[in-house]
């Protein structure tokens, strides 16, 4: 993988950088209680009952959302592009699922369950899954209004005039009928279910944990984007790329999903 460079800042004394130091410090101490304030505001976002019946290709037959809870009365469904007719997932969203196994350790201690939903067929699902060596539920919500109705999947047309309702306004489509986002559900006693939240774009940065160790490096994330040739499905972040096929690790073959944009 090429390393790119850095403009180094300037070289100082200790007192002079522990100076600098603090002043930052100031600064991420008030970021973090701006990002308390926003979770908790979070949180108070009023909800949506769901009345659609929506039903999933799982591992263990055919499921209802309300299935998808198991025991747990909090559900966050990571929308994965893969689309129906792609011979693989999408690259960056693979970097995300790359961090769900990690905490689902975690997260049914808090009465939350996470798991994957694409259009690809589950044959395709399970195939990728076994090679990328997760571990995470991943369903298949192809025949479904699911991606549609929560704004990560759109129609040939509207793809074709690059103008679609992504991130709650319109968007670029990038070529592409999937773009990532990540939707949350609650289920009371009484088995109604609800939507609280979904996020796409950047806000879905917070769940990968790799972005967070590179804002704390010199160099950074080093987010140069790219336009492949011949594709008008990015620009992506040039570097990333499917945990098997990085220079140092792992051989695979060499194929295509399709946009793997989601930094807008």
């Amino acid at each position: 993988m090429t390393k790119s460079t850095i403009e180094h800042p300037k070289v100082v004394s200790r007192a002079e950088w522990l100076g600098a130091r603090k002043a930052l410090l100031a600064k991420e101490k008030e970021f973090t209680r701006h990002r308390d304030a926003v979770n908790a505001e979070r949180r108070r976002l009023p909800m949506v009952k769901i009345e659609k019946d929506y039903v999933f290709d799982t591992p263990g037959g055919k499921k209802s959302l309300g299935e998808l809870f198991a025991d747990k009365s909090q559900l966050m469904v990571y929308h994965f592009m893969f689309g129906p007719d792609w011979e693989e997932g999408c690259r960056s969203c693979s970097l995300v699922s790359d961090h769900i196994d990690g905490a689902n350790w975690h997260l049914p201690q808090r009465d939350v369950r996470l798991l994957a939903v694409s259009r690809a067929p589950l044959a395709k699902i399970e195939k990728f899954k076994k090679r990328m060596g997760w571990r995470f539920e991943w369903v298949s919500s192809l025949g479904s209004d699911f991606n549609f109705d929560y704004g990560v999947s759109f129609p040939r047309e509207e793809v074709a005039k690059d103008r679609v309702n992504y991130n709650y306004g319109m968007s670029s489509a990038f070529g592409s009928e999937e773009l990532p986002g990540l939707s949350v559900f609650y289920k009371d006693g009484s088995g109604d279910i609800f939507h609280t939240y979904s996020t796409y774009a950047r806000g879905l940065d917070m769940l990968v944990g790799a972005y967070n160790f590179l804002d704390l490096a010199p160099k950074g994330r080093q987010e140069d984007w790219e336009q492949p040739p011949g594709r008008s499905d990015g620009p992506f972040m040039h570097w990333v790329r499917h945990h098997d096929r990085y220079e140092d690790g792992p051989k695979a073959s060499s194929s295509c999903c399709g946009s793997e944009n989601h930094h807008s």
